[in-house]
């Protein structure tokens, strides 16, 4: 059971807001709030005299990473800025071959279409195909033929708030042959997530979403046995075996997924998504999982009872995560979501509707609130 001083204690909003966009930018847990001002009053008074310590807290970050996804080895996970480098690292990285063909949804966030679509030159095809019909996991399947290289999907649709059977995608591929590669961005932090469960290959997702962190680095997994596979298209002093033997004129790329690192890491970003991970650890993320489909349980049968309101995210809670996006009779999506922003509603207006993410600590009584403001708009 949720201990819910501890929830009062880390998310304590103000009492005018009703914070609905998790889906876009989460606002940071307490701990987290000051895990970076200890870092910055750290730094202000002592520079960077405890270095040492800032990179024992780098490499705690990549094992509690490591267990946040069940990733073989830490070795396994790189920090990167956000998901749209991750995407191009594996798609900028790959031995195309003229034909090949990538296959993914027709609903993807762009980064997940771009980074694909950027591989024209090389005669990479993309294709998207629809989530809509009855069996979506066959659709995608019957797509792929002897040409495709990669399955490319979010593990749920940013707008739509669709979730895929990633399972059921990542046997097949393994079975065929083609590469799995999942944007996590909307399920990671929102759902129990394990690479090795769903026979991924690639997975990624930026911190500032559902891991309640901030924006400026993210998870990047890479399975071992493809590391060597991606031709490195960024090279610095990082990505190497021995990184800091600033004098040797010899170098090679790192053995682990550091090799993706080019630069210095992002130091106030580690000490944030250590603390936010750390909240996410100790919660336990079958809890986290389970609250959060309650309260969007919850908000969709309160949405759909509502008169002038339908819901655009699936019903069953099996295809559900915490994104809910609903379209309201006669109302434009933007112009509503405006108007609910000015009326302390914090949400997004997505896919043709306004979209509602709230966490597992948004409580019902904030999501009555926001339906009461929305009811008040279309009245």
């Amino acid at each position: 059971m949720l201990d819910e001083s501890l929830l009062a204690e880390e998310f304590p909003q103000a009492d005018d807001l009703v914070y609905l966009n998790h889906a876009g930018v989460a606002p940071w847990p307490s701990r987290t709030a000051r895990a970076v001002g200890e870092f910055a009053m750290e730094n202000a008074r002592r520079g960077a005299s405890g270095y040492r310590d800032w990179l024992a807290r780098e490499q705690a970050l990549r094992e509690q990473l490591r267990a946040f996804i069940n990733a073989p080895s830490a070795a396994d996970i790189a920090l990167l800025k956000n998901t749209s480098e991750a995407l191009s690292v594996v798609a900028s990285g790959l031995d195309w071959r003229w034909g090949d063909n990538v296959v993914g949804s027709d609903e993807e966030f762009q980064s997940n279409r771009f980074a694909w679509q950027a591989q024209r030159k090389f005669g990479v095809s993309w294709r998207g195909i629809s989530l809509r019909g009855a069996d979506p996991e066959a659709d995608l399947m019957t797509a792929c033929d002897e040409r495709t290289r990669v399955l490319a999907v979010s593990s749920v649709q940013y707008a739509s708030g669709f979730r895929l059977d990633l399972p059921r995608l990542g046997a097949f591929c393994r079975r065929r042959g083609i590469l799995f590669c999942v944007d996590a961005i909307q399920g990671l932090g929102a759902l129990q997530f394990d690479v090795q469960a769903v026979q991924a290959d690639f997975a990624m997702a930026d911190a500032h979403k559902w891991l309640l962190g901030p924006e400026g680095i993210a998870l990047f997994y890479c399975r071992a046995e493809l590391r060597p596979q991606l031709e490195l298209r960024q090279f610095g002093w990082h990505m190497v075996e021995g990184a800091g033997s600033f004098d040797s004129t010899e170098w090679r790329p790192a053995a682990a997924a550091t090799r993706f690192e080019c630069g210095s890491p992002n130091m106030v970003g580690i000490h944030a998504l250590s603390a936010s991970i750390g909240l996410l650890a100790e919660i336990g993320m079958d809890m986290v999982e389970q609250r959060l489909l309650e309260i969007s349980d919850y908000l969709v049968a309160r949405l759909a009872a509502m008169e002038k309101i339908s819901v655009l995210t699936p019903r069953e809670t099996a295809r559900r995560a915490g994104i809910v996006t609903f379209s309201a009779a006669g109302a434009d999506p933007v112009r509503l979501q405006a108007e609910l922003r000015e009326s302390g509603v914090i949400c997004a207006a997505r896919g043709g509707g306004v979209r509602f993410s709230p966490h597992f600590y948004t409580g019902t009584r904030r999501i009555d609130r926001a339906l009461s403001i929305l009811d008040g708009l279309l009245s």
